[in-house]
């Protein structure tokens, strides 16, 4: 078990990556792309909700786990398709002028189905379906650590949802300080979408749960005494992906809201994940 002193080196060995935190900059939905708003600053058009500030929600039982510390609609909605590729840039620092600081921990994606326009969408009782989870990419590294050398996350939409409009939550939690009882630092952002096609995939009602609620602060994946001390043995938090993401019509029912995901380093489905801006190409997890 990593010690208090162990803690206090790492805190020490870096700093940066400890103090600076960050938001998402803007999307690029199958090329087209929107950028975000500064935290607290002035308020453009966007499809990404605006947080007040670039800080961790900190508490699995903080309203602001919802889409980030207190977001607020934003004016427009994107368009896109079953299997449209996004690519999401998170950024650090106030203005966003810095890479992704922190690279420890999984990114997950979520979504649920606006009532109305998620431009007015108050999303608090949301019912929320995961489709995609990454953690660890080789047995110390993570997938995180990507997004802190300057690349974007990729999340597929699933190629047989429901048309209508829903909400993107792509969400990082930073574990760096995990290793006591609410030290995870929860960053979550909302893109506003709106979806095209006939498909008729669906979550089923124990894929789902809402923010807060999917999590507690003392569950495997949030709280990691041992994150530091290989081999890492991860537990994705909150429910499963959703079977109808894989193309399953199973809806999974041994596993309720809430239920952590099977021990692994990624979600089981096959599907682009991490794009390079260098290089286009899908890195393809399977």
């Amino acid at each position: 078990m990593i010690t208090f002193n162990m803690a206090s080196f790492l805190f020490l060995l870096f700093p940066v990556s400890v103090l600076a935190h960050g938001f998402v900059g803007s999307v690029t939905i199958d090329g087209t792309t929107y950028e975000g708003n500064i935290p607290g600053g002035t308020t453009n058009p966007s499809v990404i909700r605006q947080v007040s500030t670039i800080d961790p929600v900190k508490g699995a039982t903080n309203p602001s786990l919802n889409c980030g510390m207190n977001a607020t609609e934003a004016s427009d909605v994107a368009n896109a398709n079953p299997s449209s590729q996004i690519l999401i840039y998170w950024v650090g620092g106030s203005t966003g002028d810095s890479n992704w600081p922190h690279n420890v921990g999984p990114i997950m994606h979520y979504m649920t189905k606006c009532s109305s326009s998620c431009s007015s969408y108050d999303s608090a009782n949301a019912e929320w379906f995961k489709i995609s989870e990454l953690g660890l990419e080789t047995s110390d590294t993570w997938y995180l650590a990507n997004l802190a050398a300057g690349e974007p996350a990729n999340v597929t939409i699933p190629s047989n949802i429901q048309p209508g409009d829903y909400l993107l939550r792509s969400e990082i939690i930073s574990l760096q300080l995990a290793t006591s009882v609410g030290g995870a630092e929860f960053y979550p952002a909302c893109i506003q979408l709106s979806i095209g096609g006939s498909g008729t995939g669906a979550p089923q009602s124990n894929e789902v749960c809402q923010f807060p609620g999917c999590y507690t602060d003392t569950e495997a994946g949030i709280y990691t005494p041992n994150i530091y001390d290989p081999p890492i043995n991860y537990t994705f938090p909150g429910p499963p992906v959703a079977a109808f993401v894989n193309g399953s019509s199973d809806s999974g029912s041994s596993s309720g809201p809430g239920t952590p995901s099977t021990v692994a380093t990624t979600s089981l489905f096959q599907t682009c994940k991490l794009v390079s801006r260098s290089n286009p190409t899908c890195i393809v997890v399977k």
